[in-house]
Protein backbone atom coordinates (compact mmCIF):
# COMPACT_ATOMS: atom_id res chain seq x y z
CA UNK A 1 0.00 0.00 0.00
CA UNK A 2 1.18 3.48 -0.96
CA UNK A 3 0.25 6.66 1.05
CA UNK A 4 -1.62 8.01 -1.94
CA UNK A 5 -3.61 4.91 -1.58
CA UNK A 6 -3.94 4.91 2.50
CA UNK A 7 -5.69 9.19 1.36
CA UNK A 8 -7.62 7.78 -0.99
CA UNK A 9 -9.25 5.19 1.58
CA UNK A 10 -10.03 8.08 3.65
CA UNK A 11 -11.02 10.04 1.48
CA UNK A 12 -13.70 7.59 0.45
CA UNK A 13 -14.36 7.11 3.63
CA UNK A 14 -15.89 10.60 4.35
CA UNK A 15 -19.38 9.44 3.05
CA UNK A 16 -19.32 5.72 4.86
CA UNK A 17 -20.66 5.78 8.61
CA UNK A 18 -18.33 4.19 10.86
CA UNK A 19 -20.14 1.20 12.60
CA UNK A 20 -23.68 2.48 14.50
CA UNK A 21 -22.17 5.92 15.05
CA UNK A 22 -23.27 8.83 13.87
CA UNK A 23 -20.08 9.85 12.55
CA UNK A 24 -18.51 8.93 8.96
CA UNK A 25 -15.43 6.65 8.82
CA UNK A 26 -13.35 9.75 7.91
CA UNK A 27 -14.61 12.04 10.73
CA UNK A 28 -13.33 9.90 13.42
CA UNK A 29 -10.10 8.77 11.88
CA UNK A 30 -9.74 12.86 11.61
CA UNK A 31 -11.56 13.24 15.12
CA UNK A 32 -8.87 10.41 16.93
CA UNK A 33 -5.90 12.47 15.23
CA UNK A 34 -6.86 15.52 16.48
CA UNK A 35 -7.46 14.31 20.17
CA UNK A 36 -4.03 12.82 20.15
CA UNK A 37 -2.94 15.72 18.67
CA UNK A 38 -4.20 18.26 20.87
CA UNK A 39 -3.19 15.82 23.56
CA UNK A 40 0.58 16.46 23.11
CA UNK A 41 0.65 12.58 21.86
CA UNK A 42 4.26 11.62 19.87
CA UNK A 43 3.63 11.99 16.25
CA UNK A 44 3.41 8.36 15.55
CA UNK A 45 0.64 8.02 17.68
CA UNK A 46 -1.02 10.59 16.16
CA UNK A 47 -0.45 8.97 12.95
CA UNK A 48 -1.56 5.20 14.34
CA UNK A 49 -5.00 7.57 15.68
CA UNK A 50 -5.71 8.73 12.08
CA UNK A 51 -5.47 5.31 10.91
CA UNK A 52 -6.51 2.89 13.59
CA UNK A 53 -9.61 1.90 11.91
CA UNK A 54 -8.70 1.87 8.40
CA UNK A 55 -9.34 -1.89 8.21
CA UNK A 56 -13.07 -1.33 8.61
CA UNK A 57 -12.81 0.94 5.43
CA UNK A 58 -10.58 -1.13 3.40
CA UNK A 59 -12.54 -4.85 3.89
CA UNK A 60 -15.85 -2.38 3.57
CA UNK A 61 -17.74 -3.18 6.96
CA UNK A 62 -20.92 -2.57 6.54
CA UNK A 63 -23.49 -0.57 8.55
CA UNK A 64 -24.98 -3.37 10.40
CA UNK A 65 -22.27 -5.68 10.75
CA UNK A 66 -22.08 -5.36 14.66
CA UNK A 67 -25.92 -6.24 14.45
CA UNK A 68 -25.16 -8.96 12.41
CA UNK A 69 -22.56 -10.18 15.01
CA UNK A 70 -19.61 -10.16 12.68
CA UNK A 71 -16.17 -9.04 13.60
CA UNK A 72 -14.04 -7.72 10.89
CA UNK A 73 -11.00 -8.51 13.25
CA UNK A 74 -9.67 -5.27 11.34
CA UNK A 75 -7.17 -4.62 13.92
CA UNK A 76 -5.26 -7.56 12.39
CA UNK A 77 -6.23 -7.24 8.93
CA UNK A 78 -4.90 -3.92 7.80
CA UNK A 79 -1.29 -4.03 9.44
CA UNK A 80 0.01 -6.45 6.49
CA UNK A 81 -0.94 -3.42 4.40
CA UNK A 82 0.61 -0.99 6.29
CA UNK A 83 3.25 -2.60 7.25
CA UNK A 84 5.27 -1.51 4.23
CA UNK A 85 4.98 2.32 5.38
CA UNK A 86 5.76 2.15 9.49
CA UNK A 87 7.03 0.34 11.81
CA UNK A 88 5.67 -1.20 15.13
CA UNK A 89 5.58 2.42 16.72
CA UNK A 90 2.82 3.15 14.57
CA UNK A 91 1.41 -0.47 13.85
CA UNK A 92 1.18 -1.95 17.63
CA UNK A 93 -1.02 0.51 18.88
CA UNK A 94 -3.52 -0.01 15.78
CA UNK A 95 -3.20 -3.78 16.00
CA UNK A 96 -3.50 -3.59 19.99
CA UNK A 97 -6.58 -1.06 20.44
CA UNK A 98 -9.06 -3.53 20.56
CA UNK A 99 -7.20 -5.60 22.96
CA UNK A 100 -6.58 -2.03 25.25
CA UNK A 101 -10.98 -1.92 25.34
CA UNK A 102 -10.93 -5.13 26.77
CA UNK A 103 -8.67 -4.30 29.18
CA UNK A 104 -9.79 -1.16 30.30
CA UNK A 105 -13.38 -2.91 30.76
CA UNK A 106 -11.33 -5.24 32.98
CA UNK A 107 -9.32 -2.54 34.64
CA UNK A 108 -12.72 -0.24 35.71
CA UNK A 109 -16.17 -1.21 35.36
CA UNK A 110 -17.33 2.65 34.76
CA UNK A 111 -15.07 2.42 31.64
CA UNK A 112 -17.64 -0.33 30.27
CA UNK A 113 -20.67 1.48 30.54
CA UNK A 114 -19.28 4.96 28.81
CA UNK A 115 -18.87 3.34 26.11
CA UNK A 116 -21.49 3.60 22.59
CA UNK A 117 -23.93 1.33 22.23
CA UNK A 118 -21.90 -0.17 19.01
CA UNK A 119 -18.51 -0.29 21.21
CA UNK A 120 -20.33 -2.31 23.73
CA UNK A 121 -21.93 -4.62 20.89
CA UNK A 122 -18.28 -4.82 19.06
CA UNK A 123 -16.95 -5.92 22.72
CA UNK A 124 -19.09 -8.67 23.75
CA UNK A 125 -17.90 -9.64 19.90
CA UNK A 126 -14.20 -9.38 20.54
CA UNK A 127 -13.97 -11.47 23.57
CA UNK A 128 -15.58 -9.03 26.58
CA UNK A 129 -13.32 -7.99 29.34
CA UNK A 130 -10.25 -9.31 29.67
CA UNK A 131 -9.27 -12.79 32.20
CA UNK A 132 -6.83 -10.96 35.06
CA UNK A 133 -4.25 -13.24 33.01
CA UNK A 134 -5.14 -11.74 29.57
CA UNK A 135 -4.82 -8.14 31.53
CA UNK A 136 -1.45 -9.07 32.69
CA UNK A 137 -0.22 -10.01 29.39
CA UNK A 138 -1.50 -7.20 27.50
CA UNK A 139 0.02 -4.24 29.75
CA UNK A 140 3.42 -5.96 29.99
CA UNK A 141 3.38 -5.60 25.83
CA UNK A 142 5.59 -3.51 24.39
CA UNK A 143 3.34 -0.51 22.79
CA UNK A 144 0.36 -1.07 25.57
CA UNK A 145 0.15 2.36 27.10
CA UNK A 146 0.20 3.64 23.15
CA UNK A 147 -2.86 1.46 22.53
CA UNK A 148 -4.70 2.64 25.80
CA UNK A 149 -3.94 6.24 24.88
CA UNK A 150 -5.37 5.41 21.41
CA UNK A 151 -8.24 3.84 22.84
CA UNK A 152 -9.12 7.08 24.69
CA UNK A 153 -8.91 8.86 21.52
CA UNK A 154 -10.97 6.12 19.82
CA UNK A 155 -13.85 6.47 22.45
CA UNK A 156 -13.97 10.73 22.34
CA UNK A 157 -13.87 10.39 18.45
CA UNK A 158 -17.29 9.59 18.36
CA UNK A 159 -18.88 13.62 18.11
CA UNK A 160 -21.01 14.85 15.24
CA UNK A 161 -20.51 18.33 15.50
CA UNK A 162 -16.58 18.22 16.09
CA UNK A 163 -14.67 20.27 14.25
CA UNK A 164 -11.54 18.94 12.79
CA UNK A 165 -8.16 19.96 10.30
CA UNK A 166 -9.06 17.77 7.07
CA UNK A 167 -7.20 15.11 5.93
CA UNK A 168 -4.35 17.20 3.75
CA UNK A 169 -3.26 18.70 7.64
CA UNK A 170 -2.07 15.05 8.76
CA UNK A 171 -0.61 13.93 5.75
CA UNK A 172 2.59 15.42 6.28
CA UNK A 173 3.20 13.56 9.45
CA UNK A 174 2.20 10.00 7.22
CA UNK A 175 5.12 11.35 4.78
CA UNK A 176 7.64 11.84 7.88
CA UNK A 177 6.83 8.65 9.37
CA UNK A 178 6.39 6.59 6.20
CA UNK A 179 9.11 4.13 4.76
CA UNK A 180 11.00 3.73 8.27
CA UNK A 181 9.64 0.56 8.83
Amino acid sequence: MTLLQVETLLTAAGSRLYGGEAVSQLQHALQAATLAQADGAADSLIVASLLHDLGHVLFEQGDDDLAQGEDDLHQYRILPFLRGLFDDVVLAPIGLHVEAKRYLCWQNTAYRSSLSAASQASLALQGGPMSDIEAADFIARPHAQAALALRRYDDAAKDPTASTPALIHFMPLLHALAGQA
